[in-house]
C-alpha cells in the first residue's frame, strides 16, 4: 500500500473515530464521505468493515445483555430485511458501477444531514412497528448497498421507537452490526472484500480506535449541540461534493 493511501485512509477513519466517541454514531457515514473524496464507494466500503464491526460490537457489549437480547426479540424482523435488502442490491456497489454510485452517497449523505439539522423526528407507533419495521429495514439494506451509508433510514426509525437513551444505543448497534455483516457478505460475493482488502480494513481500525478514545474524552469537555451542527454541516458539504463530483472533474 502507497504512503499516500496509508494517510488518506489513517486522516479518514481517525475523523471518523472521533465522530463517533463524541456522538456515539457516524463513524460508516463519515468515513465513506471522506474516503470518497479519493476513492470509489466500493473500495470505501471494503476498508469500512474491520472498524465498524469492532466498534459496533463494542457499543454493544457496554449495555446489559439481557436488555440486547429484548431488543433483538423485538427488531429482528427489520435487521432480518436489513441483511436481505442488503444481499438484494449488492450488485448496485460493484466496481463498474460508475458515476452514480458516488451521486446517490452524495444524495444519501445530505439527506442525514438535512434531518439532523433540523432535528426530524419521526414517531412511530407501537402498532406499526410490525410492517413498519421490515420496510425501514429492507430500505437501509438497499441505501447500504448503493452507497456503503447504513443511517437511512434505520437511524430514524429507531429514534422514533421512543427507546430509552441506553437501550436506543444499543438498538443502533443491533443494526449497524446487521448491516456490517450484510454489507461484507455482499462485498466478498462480488469479489470486493479480499484478502488484502481484509488487511487495508484491519489497518483503519487503528486509527478509529484512537480517535473514539479521543472523542469519548472530549464529549463531556464540549457543547454536543455545537458539535453536533458542525458535524452535520460538514456532512452536508461532504454530500454536495460528492453529489457534484461527476460535474466537477
Amino acid at each position: 500500500m502507497e504512503t499516500s493511501f496509508l494517510l488518506a485512509v489513517g486522516a479518514s477513519f481517525l475523523i471518523a473515530g472521533f465522530v463517533k466517541g463524541v456522538v456515539g454514531l457516524g463513524l460508516p457515514t463519515v468515513a465513506m464521505g471522506t474516503l470518497s473524496l479519493v476513492m470509489p464507494p466500493v473500495q470505501a466500503a471494503a476498508l469500512l468493515i474491520v472498524p465498524s464491526m469492532v466498534t459496533n460490537v463494542w457499543q454493544l457489549a457496554a449495555g446489559p445483555g439481557l436488555r440486547t437480547l429484548l431488543l433483538l426479540r423485538r427488531l429482528w424482523p427489520m435487521l432480518a430485511a436489513i441483511m436481505a435488502g442488503t444481499l438484494a442490491g449488492g450488485a448496485l456497489l460493484q466496481s463498474d458501477s460508475g458515476t452514480w454510485a458516488v451521486v446517490a452517497l452524495g444524495v444519501a449523505l445530505m439527506l442525514y444531514a438535512l434531518a439532523g439539522l433540523f432535528s426530524l423526528q419521526l414517531r412511530v407507533p407501537a402498532r406499526h412497528e410490525t410492517w413498519l419495521g421490515p420496510l425501514a429495514g429492507a430500505a437501509t439494506g438497499l441505501v447500504t448497498a448503493a452507497t456503503g451509508v447504513f443511517v437511512i433510514p434505520a437511524v430514524p426509525y429507531l429514534q422514533g421507537l421512543g427507546l430509552a437513551r441506553d437501550a436506543l444505543v444499543q438498538a443502533l448497534g443491533l443494526a449497524f452490526t446487521a448491516s456490517t455483516v450484510a454489507l461484507a457478505a455482499s462485498l466478498a460475493l462480488h469479489g470486493d472484500f479480499s484478502l488484502g482488502a481484509a488487511g487495508a480494513s484491519a489497518y483503519a481500525l487503528l486509527p478509529t480506535l484512537a480517535g473514539m478514545l479521543a472523542g469519548q474524552w472530549l464529549r463531556g469537555r464540549i457543547a454536543q449541540q455545537v458539535f453536533k451542527r458542525c458535524f452535520f454541516v460538514g456532512l452536508f458539504a461532504l454530500g454536495l461534493h460528492a453529489a457534484l463530483k461527476p460535474w466537477l472533474a
